[in-house]
Parts: C-alpha cells; structure tokens; sequence
C-alpha cells in the first residue's frame, strides 16, 4: 500500500502500533516494524532516560526497520525528564517521534530541527490544527472509542477522520476503534492515510503482557469498557473488572477527589496486572474494538490479514459505485 503515510515514514503498509504504557516494549515496536508496520516504543514505559536508551537499543538489534519513539507530555507535580527523554531520542539515531499530551511545541521544534519526522496524536480539531502550526508531519486523531484517553468531547471517529481529513493539509491517522481490515478500510474511505492501533496490538502472540490479558480481550466484547475519571474531567476508557468497577462505583457517590480512588488507579497496580495475569488487580486501559478481537496471532499474521480484508472491502465498495 502507499499513502502518504507509508513514505513519510518508509513503511510497507500505513499500521502503527499505538504507543501504550507499559507494552509498547521493543519486542512489541520490533515485531510490527518487522511485518511492514510502524512500531512504537513508549519512553514513559522507561523509568529513567539511560533506561530508554537501552530500550532503544534493543529495538534496533531486533529489527532494521523504521521504528518511532512515543513521548507523552503529562500535566505533573514533579514531572518526567522529558528534555532528557528527547535527548535520548535524538542521540540513538530514532527518526521518528510521536508526541501526544499537553504543550508540545518546544519538542517538536527540537525534533524537526535535528531531522526528525514527527507525528502528534490528539483527540480534537483544534488541537490538530495547533499542531500543524507547529510543524508536524501528520497528525494521529484519536476517536471516542479508543482506549486510554479520549478527551471530553465525546466525539467518536466516524467524525473526527473526515473532519480532520477535510480541514488538516497535512496526512492523517485514524486511531481509537480499528481491529480488522474492515476497520482501516472505512478510515481510508474517510480519508484517513494510515490507522493506529492499541488494544488489538495487545492480542498478539508478541505483546509482552500476560497469556491471561490477551485472553480477557478475546472473551470481551464491545460493551465490557468502563469510562473512568469522568467527574476529574480527565476521561479514560478502561476495561470492565473489578478494580474498574469499584473507581465507578466511588465516582457516582459525587464530589469525588482523585486522592480517593488513587490507590485503584496507580500505574504500578495496572503495570503489575498486565505482567501477573490478575485480570482483576489492576486498571487495564482498552478500547471498544474489544469486541472485535477474536484470536491471539502473530503481529505479521495481523498486519497482512488486514491488509488482504481491507483492500477486499474497498473493491467491494467500488463495485457498488460503478
């Protein structure tokens, strides 16, 4: 396939892994990359820079390959060393950066001036045309549906792609709800020149997460996804289980403070989750493409099963237009 995507970033086919906490590891970015993809590793996954750069390195001796590097700028007391992060980034030999989060422009002025391409993934309109102010390649629009966070708007990618498609000069890439090539067929058709993918990526034989977490999302279906945080105004789609349940259940008592659900929502609870199998234990972000997961193949057996369904179903659509 070839879309602007696939030449900007030099790849055979316009997938992207998404860049999720805690699995976007350098066996997940090398494993896409490697079936013609765009993998992602995730530097807030890293504890510290020097640790990313070893992650780096890793990724680099598992595929020759273009891979990128996401980094998430979080509102935060005590922030990330996201300068240092950057750093790393630029000194590997990475060419490709994903930033998402607040307040991005002084990383990627620092990016596009050492020669990286960068992708900015948001959730909104006007933050897209912001960051094609600033100079991005493409932008990455995350729908309602997506796992993680999806803003406050509510507004899911039937019409967010066209829109950013109709009102951004730069590529776009549909993000939040794809898991087949039905999927990314519809987001072609809408305009988009490449998809993203999270919580699909995360059933793969590669994902380097419990046999026991691929297998929830298997089981799952559309409407086992809860919207957490809502009250916080900060929005975040999560798997249905018990730790999830008991954050909503707190929530609709009112007046809620996230000093009291924190001790269910730490990172390092969901990290522990995702590495235990305790489907139970912990916060596990997933979008509601879950219900149209149905088996844990390679990362090379998705890419090019979609690709097959996805170019069926466009003939398909132009057969009806003729």
């Amino acid at each position: 396939m070839k879309t602007r995507i696939t030449e900007l970033f030099g790849i055979r086919y316009p997938i992207i892994q998404g860049g999720m906490m805690w699995v976007a590891r350098a066996e997940m970015a090398a494993a896409v990359s490697n079936a013609g993809g765009l993998g992602i590793l995730t530097a807030l996954t890293q504890p510290d820079p020097e640790h990313l750069a070893r992650e780096i390195e890793r990724c680099q001796a598992m595929t020759d390959k273009p891979f990128g590097v996401n980094l998430t700028l979080l509102p935060a007391i005590n922030p990330p060393p996201y300068d240092e992060h950057l750093d790393v980034i630029i000194a590997s030999g990475v060419k490709i950066l994903e930033t998402a989060g607040n307040n991005p422009g002084a990383y990627i002025a620092r990016a596009k001036v050492a020669g990286l391409k960068v992708i900015h993934k948001c959730v909104s309109i006007r933050h897209a045309l912001k960051a094609q102010s600033l100079g991005v390649d493409a932008i990455s629009i995350d729908g309602f549906e997506c796992a993680g966070h999806p803003g406050d708007d509510d507004v899911p990618g039937l019409i967010l792609i066209p829109l950013a498609a109709r009102k951004l000069d730069i590529p776009v890439v549909a993000s939040g709800g794809i898991a087949d090539g039905r999927g990314m067929a519809a987001a072609l058709a809408l305009g988009a020149e490449g998809v993203n993918m999270g919580t699909r990526f995360c059933a793969t034989r590669e994902a380097p997460i419990h046999e026991n977490i691929k297998q929830a999302l298997v089981d799952a279906t559309e409407r086992d996804t809860h919207l957490i945080y809502r009250p916080l105004r900060n929005t975040a789609r999560a798997l249905k289980n018990a730790i999830s349940d008991e954050v909503i259940s707190i929530e609709r008592r009112g007046s809620v403070q996230f000093e009291d659900i924190r001790h269910l929502v730490s990172g390092t609870r969901g990290r522990a989750a995702l590495e235990s199998g305790e489907v139970q234990d912990g916060i596990i972000h997933v979008g509601q493409c879950i219900g149209l997961i149905d088996d844990i193949p390679t990362c090379a057996e998705l890419i090019e099963r979609m690709v097959a369904e996805c170019r069926e179903r466009l003939q398909i659509a132009q057969s009806w237009a003729e």
